[in-house]
C-alpha cells in the first residue's frame, strides 16, 4: 500500500520519517499513477474540498541523492517550479519549496508550499509525499488547474550543504511527464451480468531504440459483433514493465463499406509498406494517455459498435515513447473494452467543433501567441439539436504541432456560460478522451466557439491549416447523448472574406497575391510584419464564416451557411477569480507591521536626538 494511503488512514509508523504533524485522517480518493522514467514514479490523490493535491514519489537512487519534482508550463526543466529532496552532511533529510530560473539557478521560495511532508527508505528506494494547494498565491508557483499539467523531475548526487549554489545542470539525471492532474474522480461504474471484455492489443513489438515510435495494428472484429452492442468502458491494458515506454493509444475504426476488406497491416504507421486501404481507418473510437484512467461512459448511454452495417476492421495506433532509448523491449500492450448487447437508454455520438480542415485559416510566422476560433453558430445547433437538447460528458481537445492552448466557450442568448472544456498547458503529444467534471447541457440555439492559441516562434513561414502533421488543426470532438443528426460544426472564413482580403494586399500593401493563385501560394506570398499580423487577427475576428452544419452522411443540414455571421457574445464570463486576497493583506498586514516598526524605532530615535541636543533653558 502506498505511502500517503498509510499516512491517511493509520498515521506514521514507527519507521517512517516525517517534518509535518498536519497530515490528517482523510477519506482516500482515487490513487492516480504516472512513470517518471523508469526508474521513478508518481502517485497521487486530489481532494477537492482542500483544493489540494496529495503527492508520493518514489524513485531508485543511494541514499545520498537529491531529487526534485516540479511543475512547469510545457515541460522545460527552466524556469519551473520545484519540490527539493535533500540530504545533508549530518545526514537530515529536508524537503524545500523552490523555484528555477531561466538561467537554471534554483532559488529557495521565501513562502514553503510543499507541505505534509514524510519520507522513508527501503534499499535503493526512497519514497517521499507531500501536499500542494492548486493555487498558493505565490507568484514562483505553478497554478494546478484543469488540462494538463507537465511534471518536471531532476536526480542528483548529494548530500549538499543547502540548496543555494544548486543549478538544473547539476542533475544526473532529468525528465518530463504529462498527464491529468487536476481530476475528478467519478464513481465506480456498475455493468450487467452479460457484460465482456475485449482487448484489442499489439503483438510482441521489438520497440525500437529511438525516442518515438508509432505502431500500427489493424484488427477484425469477433463475428459476435455483427450485432449492435454498446461500449460501456474503455482503458489501458499495458504489459508489466512497460509502463514507461506506452505513451499513449488509440484505436480507429475503419469507416468503409461493411464488405470492404482492409489488409492486416502490423507495422510502423508511417511504414513505406503500409497498404493505401488503411488510411481509411480514421473514425476514434477510443483515445488514452499515460496516467489517465479507464474512461467510463454515463449510465444512460453507451457507445454504439458493431451491427449489420458495421464494418468490422479498426486500427490500433500505439505511441512509443523512448527517451532512454531501451533496447530489446518486447511489447503487447493496448485497449480493453468492456461491451454489452443489452443496449442502454441512449446511443453516444460526436460532434466535430472548431475550424474546417482547411488551407483558408492561417498562422503567421514568428508568433509566440496567435490565436484562431472556429464557431458552431446558433442557427446550426437550431436545426441540429432536439429540441430537450444534448448531455455532453467528454471532450478530446486537438492541434497539431504549434497548438498551446484550447477552449471550447458555451453561449446562449448572448450570455456566455461557463467553459465547456479548456487547456491552458495544451500539448499535441498528450491526447485523451477527458470526460468532464459534470455533464453539460447545450440546447438548440446555444453557441460553442473553440479558439486555439499556437506559437511559431521556430518557424520562417506561414502554417496553414491542413491534414499535414506540419499543418494545424483546431478541433474539439465532443462525446454526449442523445445521438442526434449533427455531426459537424466547424467554421472558416467565408471565401468571399478571404478573396478581397488578398486583392487587398496586393493593391495597398504591394504583396505578390494574385487570383490566379491559391490560397496556400497567397498566404506564402505575403512578407509578414507585426502591422500585417494584427490586421490577419482582426480579419479573423470581424469577417463572416462559412459554415460546416453536416449530418452523419456528411450532407450539409438545411441552411444557408455561407457568409453568414458569428453568434454574439454580448456578455462575457469574466476571469475566474483567485482567492489570494487573505494571503495578501497577511502580507501586506506583515509589511506594514515592519515599516511601522522601523517608522516607530525611527522616530523615537528622533526624539532621543532632538532631546539631546537642544540647549539647556534659562529660567
Amino acid at each position: 500500500m502506498m505511502l500517503f494511503l498509510l499516512i491517511a488512514l493509520t498515521g506514521i509508523h514507527s519507521g517512517w520519517s516525517r517534518h509535518d504533524s498536519s497530515i490528517e485522517n482523510t477519506a482516500v480518493s482515487t490513487v492516480h499513477t504516472v512513470p517518471l522514467g523508469s526508474e521513478a514514479t508518481f502517485h497521487w490523490r486530489v481532494d477537492l474540498v482542500k483544493e489540494r493535491v496529495i503527492v508520493e514519489v518514489h524513485y531508485v537512487g543511494n541514499e545520498s541523492c537529491w531529487f526534485a519534482i516540479g511543475f512547469s508550463d510545457y515541460g522545460e526543466l527552466k524556469p519551473a517550479d520545484y519540490c527539493v529532496l535533500w540530504s545533508d552532511w549530518h545526514q537530515q533529510t529536508h524537503l524545500q519549496d523552490s523555484w528555477a530560473d531561466v538561467d537554471g539557478k534554483l532559488h529557495l521560495d521565501t513562502q514553503q508550499d510543499c507541505d505534509s511532508f514524510a519520507w522513508k527508505r527501503r534499499g535503493n528506494i526512497t519514497k517521499f509525499t507531500f501536499s500542494r494547494k492548486f493555487d498558493t498565491c505565490d507568484e514562483h508557483d505553478y497554478i494546478i488547474e484543469r488540462g494538463t499539467t507537465h511534471l518536471v523531475w531532476l536526480r542528483g548526487r548529494g548530500p549538499l550543504s543547502s540548496l543555494a549554489g544548486l543549478e538544473i545542470s547539476d542533475a544526473k539525471a532529468s525528465g518530463m511527464s504529462r498527464t491529468e492532474l487536476h481530476r475528478i474522480s467519478h464513481k465506480k461504474p456498475k455493468f450487467p451480468t452479460n457484460a465482456w471484455q475485449l482487448e484489442l492489443l499489439a503483438y510482441r513489438v521489438q520497440v525500437p531504440k529511438v525516442e518515438t515510435t508509432y505502431w500500427c495494428r489493424v484488427h477484425k472484429l469477433p463475428s459476435v459483433l455483427s450485432r449492435k452492442h454498446h461500449i460501456l468502458q474503455f482503458g489501458p491494458a499495458i504489459q508489466a514493465g512497460n509502463e514507461h515506454l506506452v505513451h499513449h493509444m488509440e484505436v480507429f475504426h475503419c469507416a468503409g463499406p461493411v464488405d470492404l476488406e482492409i489488409p492486416m497491416y502490423d507495422g510502423p504507421c508511417d511504414g513505406a509498406d503500409r497498404p493505401e486501404k488503411t488510411q481509411i481507418c480514421k473514425k476514434v473510437l477510443a483515445a488514452w494517455a499515460m496516467g489517465a484512467d479507464a474512461f467510463v461512459y454515463p449510465e444512460e448511454a453507451g457507445l454504439s459498435i458493431g451491427g449489420a452495417d458495421f464494418n468490422p476492421h479498426v486500427m490500433l495506433e500505439v505511441h512509443y515513447n523512448n527517451p532512454e532509448l531501451h533496447q530489446g523491449v518486447i511489447d503487447s500492450s493496448g485497449i480493453r473494452f468492456v461491451l454489452t448487447e443489452t443496449l442502454r437508454k441512449y446511443d453516444a455520438g460526436v460532434i466535430e467543433l472548431g475550424l474546417e480542415y482547411t488551407d483558408k485559416m492561417a498562422i503567421p510566422p514568428q508568433q509566440e501567441a496567435f490565436t484562431l476560433s472556429g464557431h458552431c453558430i446558433a442557427e446550426c445547433t437550431g436545426v441540429g439539436l432536439p429540441q430537450s437538447g444534448i448531455h455532453i460528458f467528454g471532450s478530446q481537445l486537438h492541434t497539431h504541432l504549434t497548438g498551446t492552448r484550447v477552449i471550447t466557450r458555451h453561449v446562449r442568448d448572448g450570455e456566455e456560460l461557463p467553459p465547456l472544456n479548456y487547456d491552458n498547458h495544451y500539448s499535441t503529444h498528450f491526447q485523451e478522451i477527458r470526460l468532464l467534471p459534470k455533464p453539460v447541457t447545450v440546447l438548440p440555439g446555444d453557441s460553442l466557439i473553440t479558439t486555439c492559441t499556437y506559437n511559431t516562434m521556430k518557424r520562417d513561414n506561414v502554417t496553414l491549416g491542413g491534414f499535414a502533421i506540419s499543418d494545424e488543426m483546431c478541433v474539439n470532438y465532443i462525446h454526449y447523448y442523445p445521438n442526434t443528426q449533427l455531426e459537424v460544426c466547424k467554421s472558416a472564413i467565408s471565401d468571399d472574406a478571404l478573396r478581397t482580403y488578398f486583392r487587398y494586399m496586393r493593391e495597398w500593401e504591394n504583396q505578390e497575391t494574385s487570383m490566379e493563385k491559391g490560397i496556400s501560394a497567397n498566404y506564402k506570398s505575403i512578407e509578414w510584419t507585426k502591422v500585417r499580423v494584427e490586421a490577419l487577427h482582426d480579419l479573423y475576428k470581424a469577417a463572416p464564416l462559412g459554415m460546416q452544419c453536416n449530418g452523419s452522411d456528411g450532407s450539409r443540414l438545411p441552411g444557408l451557411w455561407d457568409n453568414i455571421a458569428a453568434t454574439p457574445v454580448r456578455l462575457p464570463l469574466s476571469p475566474p477569480a483567485r482567492d489570494c486576497l487573505e494571503p495578501l493583506v497577511q502580507r501586506d498586514i506583515s509589511d506594514q507591521m515592519f515599516y511601522l516598526s522601523i517608522a516607530k524605532r525611527d522616530t523615537s530615535r528622533e526624539i532621543n536626538i532632538y532631546k539631546r541636543d537642544q540647549p539647556e533653558r534659562c529660567e
